[in-house]
């Protein structure tokens, strides 16, 4: 069956005969051997071509490299050359600022070596000075301590009064405590430690001043402690010195004023305030802004001094009846610094007095350890009885004793007193 072939045109279908097919063949193959040759020849060509340029490019590199080298070798040689120069003139440099320097540092060790001279003698000057300075601050300080110590000795003695003052109170409150436990009563609270230090002033003035007349002022309302109303030995009227009482471990000077505005709403005409603590200044009593201030152990010389001048007064007022300038100068007199002089001079003839007191009272310092010992067997003889009473009866049955508790934390107290 023969072969065709498609017309491009009409797209007829040509059949094809074996001569035809052999023409074909033969043209196809000198056509194609034909542009085999001329590619070969064009390729043979173009590697001539650039097997030319590659040697020329080698011949060039070479010259390049050639005339590099020359020129590293010339500029090598001139950057030895400047080095050499520049290390010669650094060098130089170098060596005349080391100079400079040695010379420099020479004069600052001289100036060193002078001011280290000038600083050891200085601190020999300051090391004496600081020795005669702690010789001087030891000097004061141990006059300072044996201030502070003859105060504390004076405080001792003040307070130790005043704990035999709370044990004879304590002791009074148990024994009235235990009637009433007996009788299964009702049994009053114990009065505070201020109210000690007050009850025990109220009964050194009432004892020392029978003619006077003492108001105390209730709790809870404003005045002061006690009025103290001076009566000369007819019986007549003349002033009213007002109390107030403070034991509390700080001073505080709001209570001058607070005493003044008291003063004024009472009438009275002197201000007396009894603390355990003085203000700096003040060793014993004195008089602090129209207020007359002292401890305790004091308290009853500066009330006799005042009291003495209130019946001057009253003496000269019935006296000089009607002569108000006379009255004006006694006035004056009694709050003068020459009757503040004398008063002063009345307290320290008592703290001489005091002194020997004192003397007697170490006397009987074993006596009162003793009578200490006795109170602590009573507190403890009262507690037990208290106990035993509670083991029978019942804690809910028996009423509380706080004297029974305050005086478990006494006798826990008592030795270090």
């Amino acid at each position: 069956m023969a072969d065709t072939i498609t017309c491009p045109n009409c797209h007829a279908e040509i059949p094809l005969s074996d001569a035809v097919r052999h023409s074909l063949h033969e043209e196809f193959t000198r056509d194609f051997a034909e542009k085999q040759r001329r590619l070969e020849q064009e390729i043979a060509t173009r590697q001539k071509e650039v097997e030319t340029q590659r040697q020329k490019n080698e011949a060039a590199r070479a010259e390049l490299e050639h005339e590099v080298t020359q020129r590293l070798a010339t500029e090598k040689k001139k950057l030895t050359e400047q080095a050499v120069r520049e290390a010669k003139e650094g060098f130089a440099l170098e060596l005349q600022d080391t100079r400079t320097q040695l010379a420099e540092r020479s004069q600052k060790l001289e100036e060193a070596q002078r001011n280290e001279l000038a600083l050891r003698t200085k601190q020999r000057e300051v090391e004496e000075r600081a020795k005669n300075l702690e010789l001087e601050v030891q000097r004061k300080v141990d006059e300072q301590t044996s201030r502070l110590e003859e105060d504390a000795r004076k405080r001792a003695t003040e307070e130790q009064h005043l704990r035999l003052a709370d044990k004879d109170k304590l002791i009074n409150d148990l024994k009235t405590q235990i009637e009433t436990l007996k009788q299964k009563a009702e049994q009053g609270s114990q009065q505070s430690q201020g109210e000690v230090m007050e009850l025990e002033l109220e009964d050194l003035l009432k004892e020392a001043f029978v003619l006077d007349e003492f108001l105390p002022v209730p709790q809870g309302t404003r005045g002061a402690d006690l009025l103290q109303k001076v009566r000369n030995n007819l019986g007549h009227d003349c002033g009213t010195i007002i109390w107030e009482s403070k034991r509390t471990k700080n001073w505080s000077p709001g209570w001058l004023g607070k005493l003044k505005d008291d003063q004024r709403a009472q009438g009275a005409e002197l201000a007396i305030l009894v603390s355990q603590v003085l203000p700096d200044g003040v060793s014993h009593g004195g008089h602090v802004d129209g207020v007359w201030i002292c401890n305790f152990p004091f308290a009853l010389a500066l009330a006799a001094a005042l009291r003495n001048g209130l019946l001057q007064v009253a003496t000269a007022k019935r006296a000089e009846s009607g002569k108000e300038e006379k009255m004006a100068v006694l006035y004056q007199f009694l709050t003068s610094p020459q009757f503040k002089h004398q008063i002063e001079g009345v307290v320290e003839s008592f703290v001489e007095m005091k002194k020997d007191l004192d003397g007697e009272r170490r006397a009987m310092e074993r006596l009162w350890k003793k009578r200490e010992m006795q109170l602590t067997r009573v507190l403890n003889g009262t507690s037990g009885l208290y106990g035993s009473l509670q083991g029978i009866m019942g804690s809910a049955a028996l009423p509380e004793i706080k004297a029974l508790e305050l005086g478990g934390e006494e006798e826990a107290a008592a030795p270090g007193t």
